[in-house]
């Protein structure tokens, strides 16, 4: 099976892990950093819906791009779901799992394999670049995305975990990579009483975390997604379908 899992907005500089590869998608990154290095920290910001000051640090970045120092994907990101992968201290054979059944959706990157060196950057679905033919990015990868991820599916067994986010869906021709192949999206909730919510935050943690589980055991088989327990997160097989399956811990 492929796993995708969704990159972040906080990112780690430095290392001590070398990148094994270069991402896929490389020259076209180069080409949205430069584009994107030539904006002033006003319309950056504008751009990136944030404010001037996360923009200036960006501006910086993106004008280092090529120079920066490129840390392993998988390591560069900090969001709550890479603090409960803990990417940095998987062993050699989980790394190598990872390289070559985790994707990481990204909007600056399009896909990344985990150890493929990146620099940091910020980048969002709505920016609009002429090298983007004017249209937002996320839009832009579609056709360029859609095939590479249905046909690493392909190769495998037919089978995606999905444990990326819904915003990056527009990455791709979902309808179709839901038509060609079998996607898989474990669902986790939190139950008070009768009630079952589903929290962001927790979310995000136990996608980090169940990304963690299938690499540490090498997993092949989506139905052993079933045994992943995580901080009191465990499989309700009454609730959900095959399709969706439901982890939910009880906070009563």
């Amino acid at each position: 099976m492929q796993i995708i899992l969704s990159s972040a907005k906080i990112m780690d500089a430095g290392c001590s892990i070398e990148p094994q590869s270069l991402p896929l998608f490389q020259d076209i990154a180069v080409s949205l950093a430069s584009e994107m290095a030539m904006l002033d920290v006003e319309e950056l910001a504008r751009q990136l819906g944030c404010n001037s000051s996360i923009a200036a640090e960006n501006l910086l970045r993106y004008r280092d791009f090529l120079a920066a120092e490129k840390v392993p994907a998988v390591m560069a990101y900090n969001g709550q779901a890479y603090k409960h992968l803990r990417a940095r201290n998987l062993d050699a054979g989980a790394l190598q799992f990872a390289q070559e059944h985790l994707w990481i959706t990204t909007f600056m990157y399009g896909l990344l394999r985990p150890m493929d060196g990146i620099v940091p950057y910020r980048m969002e679905h709505g920016v609009t670049l002429e090298s983007t033919g004017d249209v937002p990015v996320d839009r832009f990868w579609r056709d360029k995305l859609t095939d590479v991820l249905v046909d690493s599916v392909k190769a495998d067994d037919g089978v995606l975990v999905h444990l990326s986010t819904g915003e990056y869906e527009h990455l791709f021709d979902w309808r179709r990579v839901c038509r060609e192949v079998r996607v898989v999206q474990p669902m986790f909730y939190v139950r008070r009483g009768n009630d079952l919510r589903m929290q962001a935050v927790w979310a995000k943690s136990c996608r980090g975390a169940m990304t963690r589980y299938i690499l540490q055991n090498r997993l092949l088989l989506h139905d052993e997604l079933y045994g992943f327990s995580y901080e009191g997160f465990e499989y309700d097989p009454k609730l959900g379908e095959p399709s969706f399956p439901h982890f939910v811990r009880d906070d009563n």
